[in-house]
């Protein structure tokens, strides 16, 4: 079971991860883009920049309820959305059929977090690929303040 689900499941963070559209696992390079950087985990990252993050999951459609969702966004709750590299959010770039694009959402109180595309595995030089670091140097870096 993924992370994300637990969350979910565990009512940490509002909605649910259905079976990708698809109904396929999907292993590849995504791009995801900060919805606001108000938060710890995006305060130092660039909105409308568009972040190379891997994903790797069979249940990452991201779902809630009509009413949930509009409480979701007026409380700055949706962190992070798919778009495509030039960092703008399209129906193609949606690699799971995500509800509006969504790839990362937090509580109501923004101390628990959850996201379906992995930073971890984008956080080192010898992975090919760094963009994973702006979301953990956002939390070190507010840690530190």
């Amino acid at each position: 079971m993924q992370r994300f689900s637990v969350l979910t499941e565990a009512n940490l963070v509002p909605g649910a991860l259905l079976h990708n559209t698809f109904r396929k696992f999907s292993c590849k390079n995504v791009y995801i883009t900060p919805a606001a950087t108000n938060t710890l985990i995006t305060q130092g990252m660039e909105k409308g920049k568009a972040y190379k993050i891997p994903i790797a999951h069979g249940e990452g459609n991201y779902y809630t309820d009509e009413a949930t969702l509009k409480s979701m966004k007026a409380n700055g709750q949706v962190l992070f959305h798919y778009c495509n590299a030039e960092g703008k959010v399209t129906p193609d770039a949606n690699p799971n059929g995500s509800l509006e694009n969504i790839a990362g959402v937090c509580n109501a109180k923004k101390n628990v977090f959850g996201m379906m595309p992995h930073p971890e595995r984008a956080s080192d030089i010898h992975l090919g690929n760094t963009d994973g670091l702006a979301l953990f140097n956002s939390i070190v870096h507010l840690v530190l303040k």
